[in-house]
């Protein structure tokens, strides 16, 4: 072999490593980025999970990504309870969110020891925890008498309520269907009415203080499904009872019992 040929081989050979450790770099340069991208994926995929845990808080009893997908003008306007995080939430929102989770599962444990979970649905946001109540278990269809059978539930829901020092307020629901009659000329009259009803059971029959009673009626405006659907629309016909939030005291049952029914 001429010294020329032996020559070129050797600073061939003497420059192959670079091929491969270029190679090597390539490929972890790929390993890293994936690991981020999927890094990624799992937090945002965490915070919908966060979200879906206003169940613990909000779920209706059950867990969803609450409705904040549905189109404008279908949506409920309860603003669900943030989640907190070390990075964006100060003390103050920690302290909101521990106190709502606190009533939320004192108010879940009631209903389920009481047997109610299949008749009325628990959620939260900032306001503080909700229970809602369908329609068909208060009133007849476009009526705002309370039947007779529903005494019971809205009796055991008294005593809930006594056990809590905060406001009520109870909020009436109706779906988008228009309503025509004498003595309702719109949703809005009726859901006030429902609202008023109940409002009145717990103060002339189970004496709740009135003084931390409020009723409101909120017509078709704060669904919590779309009205697309005559399932939909009859989860949106219902009675909110909101236990509200004290942010400036504690969340704590009272420990009172006015008296048992």
């Amino acid at each position: 072999m001429s010294r020329r040929k032996r020559k070129r081989t050797e600073e061939n050979s003497s420059q192959g490593w670079l091929t491969t450790f270029s190679d090597l770099m390539t490929l972890l340069l790929t390993f890293f980025i994936l690991l981020y991208s999927f890094s990624t994926l799992d937090a945002i995929k965490f915070k919908k999970v966060a979200s879906a845990l206003q169940s613990v808080l909000i779920g209706q009893g059950k867990v969803t990504i609450f409705e904040n997908d549905t189109a404008p003008g279908d949506v409920p306007v309860d603003q669900p309870l943030p989640i907190p995080n070390d990075e964006d939430s100060n003390q103050e929102d920690i302290t909101n969110f521990n106190k709502v989770r606190q009533m939320y599962n004192k108010v879940n444990d009631f209903i389920k020891e009481e047997g109610l979970d299949a008749e009325v649905k628990i959620r939260a946001d900032k306001r503080g925890v909700i229970v809602d109540i369908n329609e068909r278990i208060l009133f007849e269809p476009a009526e705002a008498d309370l039947k007779y059978e529903s005494k019971e539930i809205l009796n055991t829901i008294s005593r809930l309520i006594k056990q809590f020092p905060n406001e009520i307020v109870v909020e009436g629901h109706t779906d988008n269907t228009p309503i025509y009659s004498k003595r309702y000329p719109t949703n809005w009259e009726l859901s006030v009415d429902r609202a008023t009803s109940v409002v009145r059971y717990f103060a002339e029959e189970k004496s709740i203080d009135p003084t931390r009673l409020t009723a409101a009626g909120c017509s078709k405006y704060r669904p919590i499904a779309p009205n697309d659907s005559p399932e939909n629309k009859s989860l949106n016909r219902r009675v909110n009872i909101l236990i509200v939030i004290d942010h400036n005291g504690d969340v704590i049952l009272d420990g009172r019992e006015e008296e048992k029914e």
